[in-house]
């Protein structure tokens, strides 16, 4: 079995994975860190645990997005995701971010 040692963060994970998972996981790791970064960027350092949730919610919202534009070809239809569309989506996910934020704030002090 292998290990890989993934930075997210700054921070680093060793990981273990069947052999030869190593550089798709490292690929999966930047991925994640790009995410994160993008979150310091727009709402700092908030805590590694928030970050990651946060993370989470951005990929899990990509996921569910990329599954319906997919299941949505299958049925046969061509609708895909306009720009306009894809500009209204940053801005639900800045109001998420912020959402969640103000829980998360709202959890600290009660």
């Amino acid at each position: 079995m292998a290990q890989v040692n993934l930075q997210i963060n700054g921070r680093d994970y060793l990981i273990a994975c069947e052999d030869g998972e190593e550089k798709h996981l490292t690929f999966l790791a930047d991925y994640i860190n790009t995410q994160v970064e993008g979150l310091v960027d727009n709402v700092g350092q908030v805590g590694e645990a928030r970050l990651l949730l946060m993370a989470s919610l951005l990929v899990a919202d990509e996921l569910a997005e990329t599954s319906q534009e997919l299941d949505n070809l299958k049925a046969g239809g061509t609708e895909t995701v306009s720009q306009e569309d894809a500009g209204q989506r940053s801005v639900e996910m800045d109001r998420l971010s912020q959402r969640i934020e103000d829980i998360a704030a709202r959890l600290e002090n009660p």
